[in-house]
C-alpha cells in the first residue's frame, strides 16, 4: 500500500500500526478510514465477514458495505460526524457483503487523533450480530422445548391421576358385582367385558407414563434372575380376555425345562403383553396366533406369530419407532397410539436383548422374535412360589380409608367389608387423624392427595403418636410418582404406596402381613 492522504497519516504509517494492532483478529471487521471516508486499512476479520480482499477495497469509500437506503439516508456522514462530536458513534445497522447478501451488525467507530490532537483517521470496528441472534435464537429453543418437556411431564402426571381415579371405583365395582354369585350369562359377560377394558385403559396410561420415562432414561429395571415361561404365562393370561372376545384359535408351546434370565419380571410381562395385543388387534377375528418359547444356545427365544393383516415392506424398519403408526391398508379403530411396540423394543434392549419384525407384506400375518441373554446355570435356592389365598374372616382387620373420592372409598370400603374385614371411611385428612385413636385400626388405607390436611401429614402424625409405630400405613395415590417424589411415603412414614386403580390380590396379600 503506497500514496498519502492530504491531512492524514501514510498508508505505509497507518498500515504499520494497523498490522501491529489488529492482524491477527478475526472475530472482528476491523479498518481505519480517512477523514474523507476512504478506506486505509483492512484486517483478516474484515476480509472474512465481509468478503473482500484488502487490495479490492483500500483507497474505496467505507460507504459501499452500506444498503442503498443508508446511503441515501446519509447513514456513513452520520456516523463520521457523531464520532467526532462525542467521541464514539455506536449504531446497530444492515451490511452489504461482495456476494450482495445483508447481515446485521453492531458499529463501533472512533476517531484517532496524533499529538497536536487533530484528527487524522478513524477506527471502524464491526461486529457480526448474525451469530449471537442465531445463538440467541437456538438458546430459546432450547429453553422452549425444555419448557415443553416440562409441560408434557406435568400433563402427564395429571392425565394419569385424573384417569386413575375413575377407573379404581369402576374395578372396586366389578369385583363386588363379581364376588356376588350369579348364574345370569349375560352379568357374568357385562362384568367380564367391563374388567377388560378396565385392564386396557390402566395399560393404557402405564404405556404413556413409560413413554416419558424411557425418553429421559429414567425407566428403572428391578432385575433378578426369572424363569422365562413364568412370564410368558403370565402375559398370555392377561391378554386372554382379550384374544376370546375376538374368538381367536389361541396355541401357547412352552418347553419342559425352565429357561433362566436375568430381567425385571414386571417389564417383560409388559414387553410380552404389547406383543401379544398387537397380534390379536391386528388379526381379524377367527385368526390364530401362536407363541413358542425356546433355548437357542446362550439365548432365549419367544416368538408371538400370527396370520393377521401383516405389515407393508417399507413400515418394517420404523415399527419400533416411538408415535409410528403403521400403515396397514386399512381403516382400523383400534390403530393405537404408536406406544406399544417402541416400549417392547426399549424394554428387550435395556435387557440386553434384541427384538426383530417379519412380514411377507399386508395380509400376510406378522412375526415378532424376542431374544434375551439366558443364564448359563440356573439360580440356587429358589423361593418357591406360592398362591394367594382369599382371605379368611377370622383375621378380620380394623381398616381406616382416608379418600376424599366418594366412590373410590365406598367402593373399596365395601369390597374390605364383604371380606370380612372392619372398615371406617373417613373423606379428609384432619377427621382421619382425629378419628384414628378411638377408632385403632390395624391398616391405614389414605389417599395422598387430600384437601388441606394431605396423606404425607397424616402418615406423620399417626406415627407420632405411640400406639400406631407398628401399624400397617399404606398410601393411595392416583399420580405416579416422580423420580425426586418416589421415596417421599417411605420417608413420611408409609409401609406401601399403591398407585390407583388398585390390583384387589395385591393389596389383599398385603393385608396378610398387617399381623405377622
Amino acid at each position: 500500500m503506497t500514496g498519502t492522504t492530504d491531512g492524514a497519516l501514510s498508508r505505509q504509517e497507518a498500515a504499520e500500526r494497523f498490522d501491529l494492532l489488529v492482524a491477527d483478529v478475526r472475530e472482528y471487521a476491523v479498518f481505519v478510514i480517512a477523514p474523507d471516508g476512504t478506506i486505509l486499512c483492512w484486517n483478516p476479520g474484515a476480509e472474512r465477514l465481509l468478503g473482500y480482499q484488502s487490495n479490492e477495497v483500500v483507497g474505496q469509500q467505507f460507504s459501499r458495505f452500506f444498503t442503498p437506503e443508508d446511503i441515501r439516508s446519509g447513514q456513513p456522514e452520520h456516523e463520521l460526524k457523531k464520532s467526532l462530536a462525542d467521541g464514539r458513534a455506536d449504531s446497530v445497522c444492515w451490511h452489504v457483503r461482495k456476494d450482495g447478501t445483508r447481515f446485521s451488525c453492531k458499529t463501533t467507530i472512533t476517531p484517532l487523533f496524533d499529538e497536536h490532537k487533530q484528527v487524522r483517521s478513524f477506527a471502524r470496528v464491526m461486529h457480526d450480530l448474525t451469530e449471537s441472534e442465531a445463538n440467541v435464537a437456538e438458546t430459546k429453543r432450547a429453553n422452549d422445548l425444555a419448557e415443553a418437556n416440562r409441560s408434557r411431564e406435568e400433563f402427564m402426571a395429571l392425565l394419569s391421576h385424573e384417569l386413575r381415579n375413575p377407573l379404581s371405583p369402576i374395578l372396586n365395582a366389578v369385583a363386588i358385582l363379581q364376588s356376588m354369585t350369579s348364574d345370569d350369562p349375560i352379568v357374568q359377560q357385562a362384568s367380564a367385558v367391563i374388567e377388560r377394558q378396565i385392564g386396557l385403559m390402566v395399560r393404557l396410561v402405564d404405556d404413556l407414563l413409560d413413554v416419558g420415562r424411557i425418553t429421559k432414561g429414567k425407566l428403572r429395571l428391578l432385575t433378578e434372575p426369572i424363569e422365562l415361561r413364568l412370564i410368558v404365562n403370565r402375559a398370555t393370561e392377561s391378554v386372554r380376555p382379550l384374544i376370546d372376545a375376538r374368538k381367536h384359535e389361541f396355541f401357547v408351546s412352552l418347553p419342559m425345562k425352565p429357561i433362566w434370565i436375568e430381567g425385571d419380571a414386571g417389564r417383560l410381562e409388559q414387553a410380552f403383553v404389547n406383543l401379544l395385543h398387537n397380534a390379536a388387534n391386528y388379526t381379524n377375528p377367527s385368526g390364530e396366533i401362536r407363541v413358542s418359547v425356546r433355548q437357542d444356545g446362550d439365548e432365549a427365544v419367544v416368538l408371538v406369530k400370527d396370520n393377521g393383516i401383516g405389515i407393508a415392506s417399507e413400515s418394517l424398519p420404523r415399527i419400533f419407532e416411538m408415535f409410528g403408526q403403521i400403515d396397514t391398508g386399512t381403516k382400523r379403530s383400534h390403530a393405537g397410539l404408536g406406544i406399544g411396540l417402541a416400549l417392547v423394543g426399549s424394554i428387550v434392549e435395556m435387557h440386553g436383548g434384541r427384538v426383530q419384525a417379519h412380514s411377507a407384506g399386508l395380509g400376510s400375518g406378522s412375526e415378532f422374535t424376542v431374544r434375551l441373554p439366558a443364564l448359563a446355570e440356573p439360580p440356587e435356592n429358589r423361593p418357591a412360589v406360592t398362591k394367594l389365598q382369599p382371605a379368611v374372616k377370622e383375621d378380620a382387620l380394623q381398616i381406616l380409608i382416608v379418600e376424599d373420592n366418594i366412590d373410590s372409598g365406598d367402593t373399596l370400603a365395601m369390597l374390605l367389608r364383604l371380606e370380612g374385614h372392619e372398615v371406617l371411611l373417613v373423606r379428609s385428612g384432619s377427621t382421619a387423624i382425629e378419628a384414628a385413636p378411638a377408632f385403632s385400626p390395624d391398616v391405614v388405607l389414605c389417599d395422598i392427595g387430600l384437601p388441606g390436611v394431605d396423606g404425607y401429614e397424616v402418615a406423620r402424625a399417626l406415627r407420632a403418636m405411640p400406639q400406631f409405630e407398628n401399624i400397617l400405613l399404606c398410601a393411595l395415590t392416583g399420580f405416579t410418582p416422580s423420580e425426586a417424589d418416589r421415596d417421599r411415603p417411605q420417608q413420611s412414614g408409609f409401609d406401601h404406596h399403591f398407585v390407583k386403580p388398585l390390583a384387589l390380590d395385591k393389596l389383599l396379600a398385603t393385608l396378610k402381613t398387617a399381623r405377622q
